[in-house]
């Protein structure tokens, strides 16, 4: 965590030599889902804020590096084994998160208070902590365990923002591009979640300079 941190600041120091450069804080509100490749099991969203820190760099172009603590995961449910031979079962998967943006855009708009852009970029996410809920019902079983979540996956984003004055908006979707769980052995049969994560952000920034 501190070498990112670090290099985040070396990165931000060696640009604002020779580029437009903003930096500050932000905080947003985050909403994930974990995929499954199974019709027969439910997957639903999870809701979390997030904070962190933005740099940007460049003016009609830019490129915009961030680090984001946050909460990513999901709901799965198969609560009929009738329909799906696989015995039931409920869990939600809590990831606290440290996320590494690194968004490249272009301003659509750009006045002296106001400026329109959009953005696209390669997502990492560290994971720090892993947590899992398990509905505690007869009959129930608990196919995910820790050992079976990722410690690194990778993601994009892409979306729109809008500055006015010293704020800046973001909305963004969240695309997975690896998976986060692996396929689980269960006393019925593996199970492939292919959960790649997706979801939507909104976060606003503050620019300090």
């Amino acid at each position: 965590m501190k070498r990112i941190l670090l290099v985040f600041t070396i990165i931000a120091l060696a640009h604002t030599s020779f580029a437009q450069f903003s930096f500050g804080p932000k905080i947003g509100y985050n909403t994930s889902k974990l995929s499954v490749d199974r019709s027969d099991i439910e997957t639903n969203l999870k809701n979390s804020f997030q904070f962190g820190l933005f740099a940007r760099f460049g003016k009609k172009y830019y490129l915009q590096p961030e680090i984001n603590w946050l909460t990513q995961g999901g709901v799965f449910n198969n609560p009929d084994d009738d329909a799906s031979g696989l015995s039931p079962f409920k869990q939600e998967i809590a990831l606290k998160t440290v996320q590494v943006p690194v968004m490249v855009g272009i301003k659509l708009i750009n006045l002296s208070i106001l400026n329109l852009r959009a953005q696209v970029g390669p997502v990492a996410n560290f994971v720090t902590d892993k947590e899992i809920e398990s509905d505690q019902i007869q009959g129930y079983i608990q196919p995910i365990e820790q050992a079976d979540l990722k410690d690194i996956f990778w993601s994009a984003q892409l979306g729109l923002g809008v500055d006015v004055l010293m704020f800046t908006l973001d909305v963004r979707y969240n695309l997975g591009l690896s998976k986060v769980i692996n396929d689980v052995e269960t006393k019925d049969e593996r199970i492939n979640f292919d959960s790649k994560p997706s979801g939507f952000n909104i976060s606003l920034g503050w620019k300090i300079f």
